[in-house]
């Protein structure tokens, strides 16, 4: 017996393929239709992690409250940087950067960790996506707890123009102001490129089960090569070229558009510009691969 949600296979010469363009577009149609359902598996999933815990989801804010300040405070004394101002950046980094990393690394087993569901559930492959997705945004939220306390902390500090440096050498940033409003949209378009690189690594390594380990490594060289624990003002000596390649890093622009707003800096057109060509690209892949594979992942996990 067939899955049901992969019977599209045409029974007559005049019915259309399974490899259409229609169908990949129904089933992430279909998908966000569905949102009770991804919601509610998504809601699922954070309740079931903590269950029995004390403090339950709240150890997602704890934990990243105890990592933000003890690697905010190691890599202040590192580099020549105020506390006051270096702490809120570390925090938003880690809880951007966290929400990327979750798409990335979850995105990788999204089919494969739903093998049941796919097999005898008949819903869109989407709904998957989708679940990934907004699992991730609860946790995103759960974590923006700790940058509203970081904020209010060191508001003084971030409020009027600022230099992250202690010599108050550098870049001047022009602090908080209704530019936060911008984060809403930024987070919209890091959800998004989320979604189809959830969708896409999601097809392909089901297909081809090393890919996860190969991406998992590079994630970790990723981390490291993105500003999150550091920042491009304490790299002022550092040569133009090595400057243009920390900026051509494209995590660094999708970590950017959110982080700017929330702590007094500005995004340039660039990062925007970077991150809805992602978007753009990256789900024009994402459909390609829908169009042509949806209907083999069942057999596939």
């Amino acid at each position: 017996m067939h899955p049901p949600n992969v019977i599209d296979r045409p029974v007559t010469p005049g019915a259309s393929s399974s490899r259409s363009w229609s169908r990949a577009f129904g089933d992430i149609r279909d998908g966000f239709n569905s949102r009770q359902l991804w919601a509610h598996l998504g809601w699922q999933d954070i309740k079931q992690r903590y269950r029995r815990s004390v403090l339950g989801p709240l150890w997602i804010t704890v934990g990243m409250g105890v990592t933000a300040l003890g690697l905010g405070l190691l890599y202040s004394v590192i580099f020549p940087v105020k506390v006051s101002t270096f702490l809120p950046y570390v925090t938003v980094g880690f809880i951007v950067w966290n929400f990327v990393d979750g798409c990335l690394r979850e995105g990788l087993d999204t089919f494969i960790a739903n093998e049941g569901l796919i097999k005898h559930l008949p819903s869109p492959l989407s709904v998957y996506i989708l679940r990934t997705v907004w699992r991730q945004t609860l946790l995103f939220l759960h974590n923006m707890v700790v940058y509203v306390i970081v904020a209010a902390i060191f508001f003084t500090s971030i409020d009027h123009p600022y230099s992250m440096l202690l010599n108050n050498g550098g870049t001047m940033h022009p602090g908080l102001s209704w530019m936060m409003l911008t984060a809403i949209p930024a987070f919209v378009l890091i959800a998004a490129n989320g979604a189809w690189v959830a969708m896409l690594l999601g097809i392909i390594s089901t297909r081809y089960r090393d890919i996860p380990q190969v991406i998992n490594a590079v994630i970790q060289l990723l981390f490291y090569g993105t500003p999150i624990v550091w920042s491009l003002d304490t790299v002022n000596g550092a040569s133009k070229v090595a400057k243009t390649v920390l900026q051509l890093n494209p995590l660094y622009h999708l970590v950017q558009v959110l982080r700017a707003p929330l702590i007094g800096q500005n995004p340039t057109w660039t990062s925007w510009c970077v991150v809805v060509a992602m978007a753009v690209v990256g789900w024009a892949l994402a459909l390609v691969a829908m169009k042509n594979y949806r209907a083999r992942v069942p057999y596939w996990v």
